[in-house]
């Protein structure tokens, strides 16, 4: 019997299912895009314009929305990409695919810094006076954005522009077929989440359990806030992260890629790209209880508020340590 016109039944759902997700992944970008960009745009321009007096804080959020910024200004590219086909040369799809995975790095080390100075201003309150600084905070931003623009590098030997099963050119990331991709995927998943989202979890647990003993409700709220910020990043970015460790198991062992992969990947992509829209919309949630006009906002208030607090902090610590002199000298 002659088959060779007949498909398969399994052929069939699978490209319906892969339609489908390439919709859904591009609903995702357009309403992460129309969302993230403004939202973004109007973190910065606040932090700038209104808050004068940055704490680490405040700086630290101005970074994080600087790099959540240029991942989303790569969005119309791949959204287009997506419904049609990558148009845009071999240098672009390497160029924006640099950005994404360079502002990643730089978003989740930004998340583990503020982590840490939260650690350490809750339980540690006096130590913190020597390391808040502009010159120490200059020289920890400059080292992240270096190590993660340097981290960024191994994605542009991985990905390159190809023709997918019908035809269509698309900038995808190759077949992991070798050690060096093998070594590209572990460092992206090793550097980018697990070691520092194992700090985070060493770092909440501890402030878990300090917080029960602070009265402050502006220091509660701070913390509260970078706390819920760090977590919708850790969910968004995990679908990503565990393709990658289904990549190393399927590269190590030899099996056959599942045939559901492509629509994951459509979906964990999308998922990606939320978690550079959704801090502006975290923060206003956080700012909802400032009221005020436009020149007072409750963006305006909320960043004064976190900012405030944290110089009022380093003020009351300072004092304590004259008077601590003080009385040590009379005696």
């Amino acid at each position: 019997m002659n088959t060779s016109g007949t498909s398969n039944p399994n052929d069939t759902t699978m490209d319906e299912w892969s339609m489908a997700s390439i919709r859904v992944a591009c609903v995702i970008l357009s309403l992460s895009f129309m969302v993230g960009a403004p939202g973004n745009l109007l973190v910065i321009w606040t932090i700038l314009k209104h808050v004068k007096k940055r704490s680490h804080t405040v700086v630290l959020i101005l970074h994080l929305a600087i790099a959540d910024l240029l991942v989303l200004i790569t969005l119309p590219l791949w959204i287009y990409s997506l419904a049609n086909s990558w148009i845009f040369g071999q240098v672009m799809c390497k160029a924006t695919a640099y950005v994404v995975n360079a502002c990643m790095y730089s978003s989740v080390f930004l998340l583990t810094i503020m982590s840490v100075e939260r650690l350490v201003a809750i339980r540690y309150p006096f130590k913190m006076l020597g390391l808040k600084n502009v010159d120490m905070l200059k020289k920890c931003l400059g080292v992240m954005w270096f190590s993660a623009f340097l981290l960024g590098i191994p994605v542009i030997l991985t990905l390159y522009v190809d023709k997918n099963d019908d035809g269509t050119p698309q900038c995808a990331f190759k077949k992991f077929t070798s050690v060096s991709e093998l070594f590209c995927v572990c460092l992206e998943t090793s550097m980018g989440f697990v070691i520092p989202f194992s700090i985070l979890a060493i770092c909440y647990c501890q402030v878990a359990r300090e917080l029960k003993q602070i009265r402050s409700t502006a220091k509660r709220r701070t913390t509260v806030l970078i706390s819920s910020v760090v977590l919708a990043f850790a969910l968004l970015w995990l679908p990503h992260h565990i393709l990658n460790i289904t990549d190393v198991i399927i590269l190590s062992t030899g099996i056959s890629e599942p045939t559901y992969k492509e629509f994951i990947v459509h979906i964990a992509g999308a998922l990606v790209f939320i978690s550079s829209a959704v801090n502006p919309v975290l923060y206003a949630f956080a700012a909802r209880n400032f009221q005020g006009g436009l020149r007072n906002s409750g963006f305006v208030k909320l960043f004064l508020d976190v900012a405030s607090n944290s110089l009022k902090n380093k003020r009351t610590l300072r004092v304590g340590e004259v008077q601590d002199s003080t009385t040590q000298s009379e005696l």
